[in-house]
């Protein structure tokens, strides 16, 4: 039997990783990046530390993220972040006693995805892994009554997937697993400046953008912004002035395509369970739940109210929590998933 201090719940997004400890809440909260050095191949710099390096590395330096599109891209860098964010975790106890590990997974992740993801956590430390696929853990970490028959819609919109699912009874319904989030609209930003202005801007930049004036629906107020990068034809630095409004326009085709991801799953889903969305809404989670008008977006998109929770960004994080503290609940899905795998 696994003590309080040995149990711990890990989400592995391509943007962040947020580790839950059980008995102690949310311990671990890093970005997704790693520094290497190119010659020994040693890590350098993990989390908050290794994302100050983004774009600003020497040449036998270079800081990366391992995870693209919500699932491992490099497997030993991965091993090893995960290594140092567990001794974190669990503490000096980390160094004795290894975990159990609730890890988060996409739903659309292939079978050969998720057992990279639970053997590189297993390598890393942990003492046995257990699979749970994300909005699960989300619909769980925002309190939805998913073991009663009734319909409840998550749409996590993380780092690099977008999964729309619909829970009834403790199981997935109906699902579906985009590769697009807010490293997509990142990436989009950076096209949009480059294409307009003739202007190399980072990704640290581009996210900068996103926070500060992006948006997936009018804004009562139009902003604009004062960008610095690199001039593309000069090779100087330079300095543009960039609306809210061309930053919406940059991020509308991966936007139209989490909303068209809602709506398809809608008309897929049972009218019984329907009449349930259309009367408790759907629950938006993830990093990208915070872009402004993208609950409202969603809204005029498909006429059903949409709640975004006061933390959207720690919702599959709290989910793991609250599985670790039902060991019970952590059986049902681990069969449930079996099966789902299964039958996929």
């Amino acid at each position: 039997m696994f003590g309080i201090a040995d149990r711990i719940g890990i989400d592995l997004g391509t943007a962040s990783i947020i580790v839950f400890a059980r008995g102690r809440g949310i311990v671990v909260r890093e970005p997704s990046v790693v520094a290497i050095s190119q010659h020994t191949k040693k890590v350098l710099a993990v989390g908050h530390e290794a994302r100050e390096m983004l774009g600003r590395t020497p040449g036998n330096i270079v800081a990366l993220r391992p995870l693209r599109d919500g699932v491992i891209a490099d497997y030993s860098v991965t091993r090893e972040m995960l290594r140092y964010l567990i001794r974190k975790a669990c503490g000096s106890r980390g160094r004795f006693f290894k975990p159990l590990v609730v890890i988060c997974i996409p739903s659309g992740a292939t079978a050969v995805e998720e057992r990279a993801a639970l053997e590189a956590a297993r390598a890393a430390g942990a003492r046995k892994t257990i699979p749970i696929e994300e909005p699960m853990a989300a619909a769980i970490g925002v309190g939805l009554p998913i073991a009663n028959p009734g319909g409840n819609m998550v749409v996590d919109v993380g780092g690099g997937t977008t999964d729309v699912a619909v829970i009834s009874l403790g199981g997935i319904v109906v699902s579906a697993s985009l590769r697009v989030g807010g490293t997509m609209l990142d990436e989009a930003i950076i096209r949009h400046i480059r294409h307009v202005y003739n202007l190399d801007i980072g990704e640290r930049t581009s996210e900068t953008i996103k926070h500060e004036i992006g948006s997936a629906f009018e804004m009562d107020e139009e902003q604009d912004m004062e960008v610095r990068g690199v001039d593309i034809i000069s090779g100087l630095p330079k300095t543009v002035m960039v609306s809210s409004h061309e930053v919406r326009e940059a991020m509308a085709e991966n936007v139209g395509q989490i909303v068209e991801a809602v709506k398809s799953q809608l008309e897929r889903t049972p009218p019984e369970l329907a009449a349930d969305i259309i009367e408790r809404g759907i629950t938006l989670t993830g990093g990208v739940a915070l872009l402004r008008g993208l609950d409202r977006l969603l809204y005029l998109e498909t006429g059903i109210p949409v709640h975004v929770p006061e933390d959207p960004i720690s919702s599959v994080a709290m989910g793991t929590g609250k599985v670790l503290d039902q060991m019970e609940i952590l059986e049902r899905d681990i069969a449930h998933l079996s099966s789902f795998r299964a039958r996929r």
